[in-house]
């Protein structure tokens, strides 16, 4: 359960939008950061305070690749898979993080600091390959940059 204060942020937020279904992936977003995913209880907590249903959270929070319907790593990389990335070495990319994480793509590490996810664009074509690690995007990456990224995470 959130606690009271955020539940007043969300509604003021919702207030504020010209619809509330306008808000549902901020309020989303919000209750993925309080819970580190949206729980099932975060889907109909989201519902009420919107005034939709479950499903009609559930159909959108399916739709978005950064809601996460299920237990994530404290951080999360996405690493662009769209033509220009892949392109330009994303895919080697994915599998230097792959391998140094010990995890395939969609995975998380046991000890729970890392998932992995390829994103169908980061909106970076012009700077490829593009991941993301939680919301700071990385730019012309290469697998030898991505094993430093890592290392960056692991040991802040």
């Amino acid at each position: 359960m959130i606690p009271e204060n955020m539940r007043q942020e969300l509604q003021n937020r919702i207030a504020s939008a010209v619809t509330n279904r306008e808000a549902a992936v901020d309020v989303m977003k919000s209750l993925q950061a309080h819970y580190g995913w949206l729980t099932d209880e975060a889907v109909v907590e989201a519902a009420e305070l919107l005034g939709l249903t479950p499903l009609q959270i559930e159909e959108l929070a399916t739709f978005y690749e950064m809601i996460y319907r299920r237990p994530v790593g404290r951080y999360v990389i996405h690493v662009c898979d769209s033509i220009s990335c892949w392109a330009m070495g994303g895919e080697t990319v994915m599998g230097k993080i792959a391998g140094l994480l010990g995890i395939s793509v969609g995975g998380t590490t046991a000890d729970g600091l890392f998932t992995l996810l390829p994103c169908c664009c980061l909106g970076n074509c012009g700077q490829s390959p593009t991941l993301m690690i939680g919301d700071t995007i990385y730019n012309r990456v290469t697998a030898e940059s991505a094993a430093e990224l890592i290392e960056q995470y692991r040991n802040p």
